[in-house]
């Protein structure tokens, strides 16, 4: 295991299993990466294949999943699908009875099955694919013609993948089967994952509302206040709570590289109103905000110093904080990290830097709005 690990302690502890050694990993840098990566591993899926995503469309990159989950489960590979039934709202049910009409065991996350009007709000925002035990997936991407960068306005669409091998798919497997038996009241089928001969060093993060404490935001602030040299994050809605706002907020005072990249353009007004008004008061803190100009920004990145980066499908907000299924995975590979860098530079160098005169001249009523 990677010595700089020990600074994260904590997130262990958070999350009850040690960092563990030995991964390869890949960074899929939007969706078309993303999905080729994906489909092209599930097809070569020969015993197992664990799916879940948040949204899955009946569209054209619908259909395309449909059929690799069909021709795998007409091989003989068990096959099991989970989605979110709020995510997933306009899922026709024929996609569904076609998957289990070939032999592909698919449930939907329904909020029904808790227990009073509070818990209608949880979501399971989590995106895992595992292939036979030994390769995983997890990131921002969901099923749908958007994630590919087809739907204007929101296209282009920036989004991140993160392809693991090693010791944290076993985690990733047991992760799904917790969901999956919550719905099914059965196991679905595990496999012992192999070793990978990699030198990254890797810890599952996970967070649901019955967590006894709000994962989600401790681990940002603990990942965040391990920083030594700089701090870089990437999200679709940054509504960070009172932790995060003051661990982002210590770092600059420790005289870190602190830059936060949001969209320029909103998928939910409200949240984007919010985003904003947020925005500004990081940027009056010393806290370098920039709007992603090219398309749609969805992706969950975060970079800590030359050696830590984290990719899921964790969002900076109170939904993802308090009341999602949420999953990532962190890396401690200077090389992993060097990627991670490389990409986030890239996307900063399409984005425009925040500054309090924007602020100052947005209309009275636009000011009002976003308080």
């Amino acid at each position: 295991v990677d010595p700089g690990c020990a600074r994260y302690a904590a997130i262990s502890a958070l999350q009850g299993r040690p960092f563990r050694g030995g991964h390869r990993l890949r960074l899929l840098i939007d969706g078309e990466a993303g999905f080729d990566a994906m489909l092209a591993a599930m097809a070569e899926a020969e015993h197992c294949l664990l799916v879940q995503f948040f949204i899955i469309h009946d569209d054209a990159l619908g259909r395309r999943l449909q059929q690799v989950l069909l021709q795998r489960a007409a091989a003989g590979v068990r096959v099991c699908v989970l989605f979110d039934g709020i995510g997933s709202h306009a899922l026709p049910r024929r996609y569904v009875e076609a998957l289990r009409a070939g032999g592909v065991a698919i449930h939907r996350f329904a909020t029904h099955r808790w227990r009073n009007r509070f818990q209608l709000n949880f979501r399971n925002h989590r995106k895992i694919v595992v292939v036979d035990g030994a390769r995983a997936f997890v990131g921002g991407l969901n099923v749908g013609d958007e994630y590919l960068g087809l739907k204007p306005p929101l296209a282009p669409w920036r989004d991140t993948q993160l392809e693991l091998r090693g010791p944290a798919v076993a985690d990733l497997q047991q992760l799904f089967a917790e969901d999956w038996q919550w719905i099914t009241g059965a196991p679905p089928p595990l496999l012992p994952t192999p070793a990978a001969d990699g030198d990254a060093s890797a810890l599952v993060v996970a967070s649901g509302p019955a967590d006894p404490q709000e994962t989600g935001s401790l681990f940002f602030a603990a990942a965040i206040n391990a920083a030594r040299q700089r701090v870089w994050l990437s999200t679709p809605y940054f509504v960070p709570d009172h932790a995060v706002r003051a661990a982002l907020q210590l770092a600059v005072l420790r005289g870190m590289d602190v830059r936060v990249l949001i969209p320029s353009r909103p998928d939910h007004r409200t949240v984007f109103l919010a985003s904003t008004l947020h925005a500004y008061h990081a940027v009056r803190t010393g806290i370098r905000v920039f709007r992603y100009q090219p398309g749609f920004l969805h992706q969950k990145a975060l970079l800590i110093d030359r050696d830590t980066a984290a990719i899921g499908s964790l969002n900076l907000d109170s939904r993802s904080f308090r009341l999602n299924f949420e999953v990532a995975a962190m890396a401690v590979d200077p090389a992993f990290a060097t990627d991670v860098a490389a990409m986030l530079t890239e996307d900063f160098s399409r984005a425009r830097a925040i500054d309090e005169r924007e602020y100052r001249e947005a209309p009275y009523l636009r000011r009002v709005a976003m308080h």
